[in-house]
Protein backbone atom coordinates (compact mmCIF):
# COMPACT_ATOMS: atom_id res chain seq x y z
CA UNK A 1 0.00 0.00 0.00
CA UNK A 2 0.83 4.03 -0.96
CA UNK A 3 2.28 5.54 2.24
CA UNK A 4 1.74 8.91 3.50
CA UNK A 5 3.40 11.07 6.00
CA UNK A 6 1.39 12.76 8.96
CA UNK A 7 1.94 16.35 8.22
CA UNK A 8 5.80 17.67 8.80
CA UNK A 9 6.25 15.41 11.80
CA UNK A 10 8.15 13.26 9.58
CA UNK A 11 5.87 9.99 10.64
CA UNK A 12 5.21 7.73 7.58
CA UNK A 13 2.13 5.67 8.09
CA UNK A 14 -0.02 3.43 5.24
CA UNK A 15 -2.33 5.49 3.40
CA UNK A 16 -5.44 3.73 5.28
CA UNK A 17 -4.81 2.70 8.59
CA UNK A 18 -7.05 0.36 10.52
CA UNK A 19 -8.95 1.56 13.54
CA UNK A 20 -9.32 -1.11 16.62
CA UNK A 21 -11.97 0.10 18.37
CA UNK A 22 -14.55 -2.37 17.17
CA UNK A 23 -12.60 -5.33 17.30
CA UNK A 24 -13.94 -5.08 21.53
CA UNK A 25 -15.67 -1.75 21.99
CA UNK A 26 -18.31 0.25 21.05
CA UNK A 27 -20.29 -1.69 18.51
CA UNK A 28 -21.71 -4.55 20.19
CA UNK A 29 -20.14 -7.99 20.85
CA UNK A 30 -16.80 -7.98 19.22
CA UNK A 31 -14.09 -10.62 18.40
CA UNK A 32 -12.37 -12.85 21.33
CA UNK A 33 -8.72 -12.47 21.66
CA UNK A 34 -7.59 -14.77 19.27
CA UNK A 35 -9.59 -13.47 16.25
CA UNK A 36 -9.66 -9.72 17.05
CA UNK A 37 -5.54 -10.91 16.75
CA UNK A 38 -5.60 -12.66 13.66
CA UNK A 39 -7.52 -9.71 12.31
CA UNK A 40 -4.81 -7.04 13.06
CA UNK A 41 -2.39 -9.38 11.48
CA UNK A 42 -4.73 -10.28 8.18
CA UNK A 43 -4.37 -5.88 7.86
CA UNK A 44 -0.85 -5.81 8.43
CA UNK A 45 -0.15 -8.68 5.43
CA UNK A 46 -2.30 -6.71 3.28
CA UNK A 47 -0.05 -3.49 3.89
CA UNK A 48 -1.68 -1.70 6.90
CA UNK A 49 1.33 -0.51 8.93
CA UNK A 50 -0.95 2.05 10.98
CA UNK A 51 -3.04 0.87 13.89
CA UNK A 52 -5.14 2.86 16.66
CA UNK A 53 -6.38 2.10 19.64
CA UNK A 54 -6.66 3.66 23.27
CA UNK A 55 -7.20 3.27 26.97
CA UNK A 56 -10.75 3.77 26.81
CA UNK A 57 -11.72 1.18 24.59
CA UNK A 58 -10.61 -1.68 27.64
CA UNK A 59 -7.36 -3.80 28.07
CA UNK A 60 -7.99 -6.50 25.96
CA UNK A 61 -8.18 -3.62 22.75
CA UNK A 62 -4.79 -2.82 24.05
CA UNK A 63 -3.67 -6.38 24.52
CA UNK A 64 -5.10 -7.94 21.07
CA UNK A 65 -2.50 -4.96 19.55
CA UNK A 66 0.29 -5.73 21.30
CA UNK A 67 0.12 -9.51 20.66
CA UNK A 68 -0.80 -8.75 17.34
CA UNK A 69 1.82 -6.37 16.47
CA UNK A 70 4.53 -7.65 18.84
CA UNK A 71 6.30 -10.14 15.75
CA UNK A 72 6.70 -6.77 13.43
CA UNK A 73 6.62 -4.37 15.71
CA UNK A 74 9.67 -1.79 13.80
CA UNK A 75 7.85 -2.38 10.96
CA UNK A 76 4.60 -0.45 12.22
CA UNK A 77 3.06 2.75 13.88
CA UNK A 78 0.84 2.08 16.97
CA UNK A 79 -1.05 4.71 18.71
CA UNK A 80 -3.09 4.75 21.68
CA UNK A 81 -5.06 7.28 23.56
CA UNK A 82 -4.92 8.95 27.28
CA UNK A 83 -8.16 11.42 29.11
CA UNK A 84 -10.62 9.31 30.52
CA UNK A 85 -10.58 9.41 34.26
CA UNK A 86 -10.08 5.61 35.28
CA UNK A 87 -9.86 4.67 31.95
CA UNK A 88 -13.78 4.70 31.41
CA UNK A 89 -15.44 7.51 28.74
CA UNK A 90 -18.45 7.42 30.82
CA UNK A 91 -16.63 8.77 33.57
CA UNK A 92 -15.11 12.36 33.31
CA UNK A 93 -11.93 13.59 31.25
CA UNK A 94 -8.33 13.46 33.58
CA UNK A 95 -5.60 14.58 32.06
CA UNK A 96 -3.40 15.32 34.89
CA UNK A 97 0.20 14.95 33.73
CA UNK A 98 0.42 12.13 36.37
CA UNK A 99 -2.52 10.37 35.21
CA UNK A 100 -0.62 10.98 31.74
CA UNK A 101 2.24 9.37 32.75
CA UNK A 102 0.98 6.49 34.49
CA UNK A 103 -1.88 5.75 31.52
CA UNK A 104 1.57 5.54 29.51
CA UNK A 105 3.20 3.01 31.81
CA UNK A 106 0.08 0.55 31.03
CA UNK A 107 -0.06 0.96 27.94
CA UNK A 108 3.36 0.47 27.17
CA UNK A 109 2.80 -3.13 28.96
CA UNK A 110 -0.75 -4.28 26.91
CA UNK A 111 1.17 -3.12 23.58
CA UNK A 112 4.10 -4.88 24.50
CA UNK A 113 6.31 -2.32 23.53
CA UNK A 114 8.82 0.23 24.53
CA UNK A 115 7.27 3.15 22.78
CA UNK A 116 4.28 4.59 21.58
CA UNK A 117 4.41 5.93 18.64
CA UNK A 118 1.63 8.45 18.50
CA UNK A 119 -0.47 8.90 21.72
CA UNK A 120 -3.18 11.23 21.67
CA UNK A 121 -5.23 13.54 24.28
CA UNK A 122 -8.28 11.69 24.00
CA UNK A 123 -10.46 14.87 24.44
CA UNK A 124 -9.65 18.06 25.49
CA UNK A 125 -9.67 18.45 29.65
CA UNK A 126 -11.07 22.11 30.75
CA UNK A 127 -9.57 21.37 33.67
CA UNK A 128 -6.28 20.88 32.71
CA UNK A 129 -4.10 23.83 30.83
CA UNK A 130 -3.65 22.29 27.30
CA UNK A 131 -0.14 23.95 28.03
CA UNK A 132 0.48 21.22 31.05
CA UNK A 133 -1.05 18.02 28.89
CA UNK A 134 1.70 18.94 25.99
CA UNK A 135 4.27 19.38 28.57
CA UNK A 136 3.63 15.73 30.42
CA UNK A 137 4.17 14.52 26.44
CA UNK A 138 6.94 16.18 25.65
CA UNK A 139 8.38 14.90 28.74
CA UNK A 140 7.64 11.39 27.69
CA UNK A 141 9.00 11.61 23.91
CA UNK A 142 12.46 13.61 25.69
CA UNK A 143 12.45 9.57 27.68
CA UNK A 144 11.64 7.75 24.70
CA UNK A 145 8.33 6.55 26.26
CA UNK A 146 6.58 8.21 23.32
CA UNK A 147 7.34 9.66 20.03
CA UNK A 148 4.84 12.15 18.60
CA UNK A 149 1.77 13.87 20.25
CA UNK A 150 -1.57 13.96 19.01
CA UNK A 151 -4.94 15.36 19.97
CA UNK A 152 -8.13 14.02 19.23
CA UNK A 153 -11.19 16.19 18.67
CA UNK A 154 -9.93 19.17 19.71
CA UNK A 155 -10.37 22.64 18.10
CA UNK A 156 -8.31 25.15 17.06
CA UNK A 157 -7.11 27.36 19.54
CA UNK A 158 -6.43 24.18 22.13
CA UNK A 159 -4.33 22.64 18.61
CA UNK A 160 -2.50 26.20 18.69
CA UNK A 161 -2.08 25.74 22.28
CA UNK A 162 -0.60 22.60 22.49
CA UNK A 163 1.55 22.90 19.25
CA UNK A 164 3.43 25.88 20.54
CA UNK A 165 4.63 23.30 23.73
CA UNK A 166 5.15 20.27 22.14
CA UNK A 167 4.75 19.68 17.80
CA UNK A 168 1.51 17.86 16.90
CA UNK A 169 2.01 15.20 14.73
CA UNK A 170 -1.63 14.42 14.20
CA UNK A 171 -5.38 15.36 14.57
CA UNK A 172 -8.16 12.21 14.95
CA UNK A 173 -11.45 13.55 14.56
CA UNK A 174 -14.74 12.72 13.08
CA UNK A 175 -14.60 13.24 9.11
CA UNK A 176 -16.72 11.99 6.71
CA UNK A 177 -19.00 12.42 3.44
CA UNK A 178 -21.95 13.07 6.01
CA UNK A 179 -19.77 15.03 9.02
CA UNK A 180 -17.36 18.08 7.12
CA UNK A 181 -17.56 19.93 9.78
CA UNK A 182 -13.75 19.87 10.26
CA UNK A 183 -13.58 21.56 6.45
CA UNK A 184 -14.21 24.96 7.69
CA UNK A 185 -11.41 25.57 10.55
CA UNK A 186 -9.66 22.31 11.35
CA UNK A 187 -8.17 21.75 8.21
CA UNK A 188 -6.77 24.92 7.18
CA UNK A 189 -5.39 25.43 10.54
CA UNK A 190 -3.83 21.63 9.83
CA UNK A 191 -2.68 23.00 6.88
CA UNK A 192 -1.26 25.73 8.58
CA UNK A 193 0.88 24.42 11.18
CA UNK A 194 1.64 20.77 9.49
CA UNK A 195 -0.39 18.46 11.43
CA UNK A 196 -1.48 15.41 9.72
CA UNK A 197 -5.15 14.46 9.91
CA UNK A 198 -6.52 11.27 10.77
CA UNK A 199 -10.37 10.88 10.12
CA UNK A 200 -12.04 8.51 12.42
CA UNK A 201 -15.52 6.88 11.62
CA UNK A 202 -14.71 7.74 8.00
CA UNK A 203 -17.49 5.29 6.58
CA UNK A 204 -19.93 7.05 9.08
CA UNK A 205 -20.14 4.61 11.75
CA UNK A 206 -21.19 1.94 8.68
CA UNK A 207 -23.77 4.40 7.51
CA UNK A 208 -21.78 4.64 4.14
CA UNK A 209 -21.69 1.01 3.27
CA UNK A 210 -24.65 1.10 2.41
CA UNK A 211 -25.39 -1.86 4.39
CA UNK A 212 -27.43 0.05 6.99
CA UNK A 213 -31.30 1.02 6.30
CA UNK A 214 -34.34 2.42 8.68
CA UNK A 215 -35.04 -1.39 9.37
CA UNK A 216 -31.28 -2.13 10.60
CA UNK A 217 -31.26 -3.42 14.26
CA UNK A 218 -28.28 -2.61 16.76
CA UNK A 219 -27.07 -4.70 19.55
CA UNK A 220 -28.44 -3.16 22.87
CA UNK A 221 -24.58 -2.47 23.81
CA UNK A 222 -24.13 -0.62 20.41
CA UNK A 223 -23.56 2.85 21.05
CA UNK A 224 -25.05 3.93 18.19
CA UNK A 225 -28.55 3.46 19.67
CA UNK A 226 -28.19 6.54 21.25
CA UNK A 227 -26.71 8.74 18.35
CA UNK A 228 -29.54 11.16 17.08
CA UNK A 229 -28.11 10.03 13.44
CA UNK A 230 -29.09 6.72 13.74
CA UNK A 231 -32.66 7.31 14.64
CA UNK A 232 -34.83 4.81 12.55
CA UNK A 233 -36.42 8.11 10.93
CA UNK A 234 -32.92 9.67 10.31
CA UNK A 235 -31.31 6.79 8.65
CA UNK A 236 -34.49 6.95 6.68
CA UNK A 237 -33.88 10.47 5.75
CA UNK A 238 -29.98 10.00 5.20
CA UNK A 239 -31.57 7.00 2.74
CA UNK A 240 -30.67 10.03 0.05
CA UNK A 241 -27.32 10.02 0.29
CA UNK A 242 -26.51 6.07 0.18
CA UNK A 243 -28.80 6.94 -3.18
CA UNK A 244 -26.06 9.72 -4.11
CA UNK A 245 -22.96 7.22 -3.07
CA UNK A 246 -24.27 4.32 -5.05
CA UNK A 247 -24.60 6.01 -8.55
CA UNK A 248 -21.42 6.89 -8.38
CA UNK A 249 -20.07 3.57 -6.84
CA UNK A 250 -21.74 1.41 -10.00
CA UNK A 251 -19.77 3.99 -12.87
CA UNK A 252 -16.63 3.70 -11.26
CA UNK A 253 -17.05 -0.56 -10.33
CA UNK A 254 -16.72 0.36 -6.75
CA UNK A 255 -18.50 0.23 -3.76
CA UNK A 256 -20.31 2.65 -1.62
CA UNK A 257 -17.56 2.11 0.88
CA UNK A 258 -14.62 2.62 -1.46
CA UNK A 259 -16.17 5.57 -2.84
CA UNK A 260 -16.26 7.22 0.27
CA UNK A 261 -12.26 6.32 1.48
CA UNK A 262 -11.24 7.08 -1.51
CA UNK A 263 -13.23 10.38 -1.03
CA UNK A 264 -11.57 11.31 1.60
CA UNK A 265 -7.88 10.53 0.88
CA UNK A 266 -8.23 12.81 -2.24
CA UNK A 267 -8.88 15.90 0.08
CA UNK A 268 -5.47 16.32 1.26
CA UNK A 269 -2.36 14.30 0.88
CA UNK A 270 -1.64 14.03 4.51
CA UNK A 271 -5.44 12.87 5.50
CA UNK A 272 -4.99 9.07 6.66
CA UNK A 273 -8.27 7.81 7.47
CA UNK A 274 -8.74 4.53 9.83
CA UNK A 275 -11.76 2.35 9.41
CA UNK A 276 -12.34 -0.48 11.19
CA UNK A 277 -14.43 -4.07 10.75
CA UNK A 278 -14.62 -6.92 12.61
CA UNK A 279 -15.00 -9.06 9.00
CA UNK A 280 -12.13 -9.84 6.51
CA UNK A 281 -14.00 -9.30 3.72
CA UNK A 282 -15.08 -6.15 4.67
CA UNK A 283 -11.36 -5.11 5.47
CA UNK A 284 -10.40 -6.27 2.26
CA UNK A 285 -12.89 -3.96 0.81
CA UNK A 286 -12.09 -1.03 2.55
CA UNK A 287 -8.41 -1.44 1.72
CA UNK A 288 -9.60 -1.71 -1.84
CA UNK A 289 -10.05 2.23 -1.58
CA UNK A 290 -6.60 2.90 -1.45
CA UNK A 291 -6.02 2.01 -4.82
CA UNK A 292 -8.65 3.62 -6.26
CA UNK A 293 -7.84 7.05 -8.05
CA UNK A 294 -11.19 9.67 -8.14
CA UNK A 295 -10.84 12.23 -11.48
CA UNK A 296 -11.49 15.76 -10.78
CA UNK A 297 -14.36 15.67 -12.79
CA UNK A 298 -15.66 12.98 -10.60
CA UNK A 299 -14.61 14.32 -7.41
CA UNK A 300 -16.75 17.93 -8.59
CA UNK A 301 -19.84 15.24 -9.45
CA UNK A 302 -19.27 14.42 -5.83
CA UNK A 303 -19.07 17.59 -4.25
CA UNK A 304 -22.04 18.73 -6.15
CA UNK A 305 -24.19 15.58 -5.53
CA UNK A 306 -23.36 16.16 -1.45
CA UNK A 307 -24.13 20.32 -1.60
CA UNK A 308 -27.93 19.30 -2.59
CA UNK A 309 -28.05 16.46 0.56
CA UNK A 310 -29.40 17.26 3.94
CA UNK A 311 -27.81 15.36 6.53
CA UNK A 312 -30.30 14.58 9.42
CA UNK A 313 -29.40 14.23 13.16
CA UNK A 314 -26.89 15.10 15.28
CA UNK A 315 -23.65 12.97 14.84
CA UNK A 316 -23.78 12.63 19.13
CA UNK A 317 -26.26 13.11 22.13
CA UNK A 318 -25.56 16.69 23.52
CA UNK A 319 -23.37 15.29 26.64
CA UNK A 320 -21.06 13.48 24.28
CA UNK A 321 -20.46 16.75 21.66
CA UNK A 322 -20.12 18.65 24.74
CA UNK A 323 -16.84 17.33 24.73
CA UNK A 324 -15.38 17.48 21.24
CA UNK A 325 -13.97 21.10 19.58
CA UNK A 326 -12.90 22.63 22.51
Amino acid sequence: MNKRQLGRSGLEVSALGFGCMGLSFGYGPGLDRAAGVELIRDAFARGVTFFDTAEAYGALNEEMVGEALQPMRDQVVIATKFGFQDGDSKKGLDSRPERIRAVVETSLKRLRTDRIDLLYQHRTDPQVPMEDVAGAVKDLIAEGKVRHFGLSEAGVEAIRRAHAVQPVAALQSEYSMWWRAPEHEILPTLDELGIGFVPFSPLGKGFLTGAIDQNTSFAKDDFRNIVPRFTPEARQANQALIDALGVIARDKGATPAQVALAWLLAQRPWIVPIPGTTKLHRLEENLGAADLALSGDELRQIQLALAQIQVHGDRYPAALQARVGR
